[in-house]
């Protein structure tokens, strides 16, 4: 996969990237909002120094290290990807508190549509406010999602500092150990 330009990086905000997603998928995982990285590339969480793929592998959740260009093989596991709110932005804080909301209501909308086992929303505040349920905490979420379970975990970013690898791997972990019977 060729690192796009800054021109390519310029001309991809607001862009969208298709959801990966199938029917009876095991666990959605959805993202706040493409970055511009991604949306240049069309792969999601391609930018390098994004942990989500080298995380769905160490928790167990793929057999093997996926690259952002084989997201296609992600429904072979059981997993797929979304988003909250659809436009690239070079931040998720550039995204309004509306986009999040509507955001939440497309998420559900799609749940209710594909019937994934689990919905794992990957970033604490966008949930909180998207979801209007500010003292929400991580882990699975008391009521389901359009009849999924429902999850927050934390987002993979490389600027989110707070989680390193090994705490992100364990907070996925949890996640599998909670589902595996449904996971492929």
């Amino acid at each position: 996969m060729a690192r796009p330009t800054a021109a390519e990086l310029a001309a991809a905000r607001d862009r969208t990237i298709p959801d990966v997603i199938a029917p009876g998928l095991s666990v959605l995982f959805c993202g706040i909002n493409p970055g511009l990285y991604s949306a240049a590339t069309g792969f999601h969480f391609a930018r390098p120094g994004n942990r989500f793929w080298p995380v769905l592998y160490h928790s167990g959740l793929t057999p093997r290290l996926l690259r952002p260009d084989e997201q296609h093989l992600l429904p072979s596991f059981g997993l797929g990807v979304t988003n909250v709110a659809a436009r690239a932005t070079a931040r998720a804080d550039e995204l309004t508190p509306d986009e999040l909301r509507a955001g939440a209501d497309r998420l559900t909308r799609l749940v209710r549509r594909y019937r994934p086992h689990t919905v794992a929303v990957l970033g604490i505040t966008a949930y909180r406010t998207g979801f209007d349920r500010p003292r929400a905490a991580m882990g699975e979420q008391p009521g389901p999602l359009a009849g999924s379970r429902l999850w927050v975990l934390p987002n993979p970013s490389g600027l989110n500092a707070h989680f390193q690898l090994d705490r992100l791997t364990a907070e996925f972990a949890q996640l599998r150990a909670a589902v595996t019977p449904t996971v492929r």
